[in-house]
């Protein structure tokens, strides 16, 4: 319970905050629409969807699942930048549940994700993008998201922890891009080599956008052999499971031991 109220202080830390940084709300919520419109209007047209079927609506999953990827990205960088201001120095010098600073940072994280991820929905249904299985599945969709998203910002606690400042946080930031389009989020795997399919049939990232497809009704579902891609919903719970379950001990570690 000490642990829950102080992980809710620092939410509602990391919460007022943004209040006064109104340029990241912003581009929060501005990011996931050009995304939308970028990659939409100009992958468009030249993609086919293996089986037929609108891009735009093969795209979203896609999107929604690569969004989730940069959930490393907005944590580390956050944490860094807290970590290179002595902030954490003086959390470890409260008498505070030192779980607290990771869960309430990947709290208020989460949340503010939350608000992209509905901002991405929005400019999709604008665009033509549709759910097709009813609100049940949709729900269910948004878990399976927000759980990856929300294991993800663990893992940017770790990185996070492990520098000095914001600085260095940004030039890791574009390691994290080939992680995201090395998947199906953009383009079916199977018109890649049989080397770079495999690995992009088995990385999380697919496995959460084939399960938003099958959720959602949309096409490009198990479009390739592959364990994760033919059952992609348990997969992408299995990935999210092991994420949590190795960073999250690591996250509160690092919490513990770092300065010292």
């Amino acid at each position: 319970m000490y642990a829950l109220r102080d992980g809710w202080t620092i939410v509602r830390r990391n919460l007022s905050q943004m209040r006064h940084a109104p340029g990241e709300i912003v581009g929060a919520l501005v990011f996931p629409i050009f995304t939308v419109l970028i990659f939409g209007y100009i992958f468009g047209s030249a993609i086919a969807v293996p089986g037929g079927g609108n891009y735009r609506e093969f795209l979203m999953p896609g999107l929604f699942s690569m969004t989730s990827t940069f959930s490393v990205i907005v944590t580390m960088n956050k944490v860094a930048a807290d970590n290179g201001k002595g902030v954490m120095d003086r959390f470890r010098s409260m008498p505070m549940a030192r779980s607290a600073v990771p869960f309430g940072q990947t709290g208020a994280d989460l949340i503010l994700s939350l608000a992209g991820y509905v901002a991405m929905g929005l400019c999709g249904l604008a665009v033509g993008w549709r759910i097709h299985h009813g609100l049940g599945e949709a729900l269910a969709a948004a878990g399976v998201l927000l759980l990856f998203g929300y294991a993800l910002h663990w893992v940017g606690v770790v990185l996070g922890l492990m520098l000095d400042n914001e600085a260095t946080a940004d030039r890791l930031t574009p390691l994290v891009f080939p992680v995201a389009m090395l998947s199906n989020n953009f383009v079916p795997t199977t018109g890649m080599p049989a080397w770079l399919r495999t690995i992009a049939d088995w990385n999380p990232v697919s496995a959460v956008a084939a399960a938003l497809r099958q959720f959602f009704g949309n096409p490009g579902v198990a479009v390739s052999g592959a364990w994760p891609l033919q059952h992609p919903v348990p997969a992408a719970l299995l990935w999210s499971a092991g994420i949590l379950l190795v960073f999250v001990p690591l996250a509160v570690h690092a919490c513990r031991v770092a300065g010292r």
